[in-house]
């Protein structure tokens, strides 16, 4: 299907909400990736033994071949997928082909971005039911006033996002099947992003934050669940690689957070995190049964 094609489809809600068979619901994990996948086999250790309770969709670049064995959950994964550009529309546009395609299967119910340099930290089963019990979905969605927030707003975006409206947050979501429909239905808000957030306005980080909070503010916790260090500054966060997998390191991401959950406080307020390096596989799949719990 063309793009067109793939998110008319991908649009159709059932009108009758109960559902005539047993429904199981699952997370559709969403990997955006240049090509390979150098922690898959961290994630291969996650998704072990919970087979129906999720999907996985892979979104790389057109040219990439991937050559998992049929015994791999990444095993012909890929979707169709064209060029997508860091800061473009052509990274949304990335970003709603894998909602699009994860929403043709009527069974997921939840969708999480994540990327080739994500783990996840904590079992299948915690994260699973983490998602399931909570009310909100969880993106990040802020009134930043400085420069690389409100300064990014163009006027002609007016009316239908206006500067009290506009938002910023993390490319990486999770969102339920509602707001996905959202996503990938619109018309109204793309064009504007499209022409009038451009370099240096990055569309990934304001498309969707700004759109949902129109739409339906009542149902975003408003925070990521994927952790990030931004300590050493620079338009990226840091990169982990094989010297930094130790149990000191994982303690730094599981204490002194605080987090509202389910308008409860929390001390668990992210489930997976970014971003490790290749050389970071060993030590996290030998740490990983002590630490991450799989």
């Amino acid at each position: 299907m063309s793009d067109e094609e793939l998110l008319w489809r991908a649009s159709f809600m059932p009108r009758i909400k109960k559902y005539p068979f047993n429904r199981v619901p699952k997370i559709a994990f969403m990997f955006l990736t240049k090509g390979p996948l150098p922690l898959s086999p961290v994630w291969e250790r996650f998704f072990d033994g919970h087979q129906g309770l999720y999907s996985v969709y892979v979104h790389s670049l057109p040219s990439f071949d991937a050559e998992f064995p049929p015994s791999s959950v990444f095993y012909r994964r890929q979707i169709p997928s064209q060029v997508s550009e860091w800061g473009k529309m052509s990274m949304c546009d990335a970003e709603r082909r894998l909602l699009a395609n994860a929403l043709l299967d009527i069974s997921n119910e939840w969708f999480i971005l994540l990327s080739e340099s994500c783990i996840p930290l904590y079992n299948f089963s915690v994260i699973y039911h983490y998602i399931k019990k909570s009310k909100y979905s969880f993106i990040g969605a802020f009134d930043d006033p400085g420069p690389h927030g409100q300064g990014r707003y163009n006027e002609s975006m007016a009316p239908e996002v206006n500067l009290t409206q506009w938002r910023k947050g993390s490319q990486w979501f999770e969102i339920n099947r509602k707001l996905a429909v959202n996503l990938v239905e619109d018309i109204t808000y793309y064009p504007k992003f499209e022409q009038f957030c451009r370099p240096a306005c990055y569309v990934d980080e304001h498309y969707f934050p700004t759109m949902l909070t129109i739409q339906a503010s009542n149902l975003l916790a408003n925070r990521s669940i994927t952790w990030v260090d931004w300590s050493r500054g620079g338009a990226h966060p840091a990169t982990f690689g094989s010297a930094d997998i130790t149990e000191e390191f994982f303690t730094r991401i599981y204490e002194g957070h605080e987090c509202r959950y389910n308008d409860q406080p929390s001390s668990i307020c992210f489930l997976f995190a970014r971003k490790f390096a290749p050389s970071a596989l060993e030590p996290l799949l030998q740490i990983a049964p002590k630490v991450v719990g799989f």
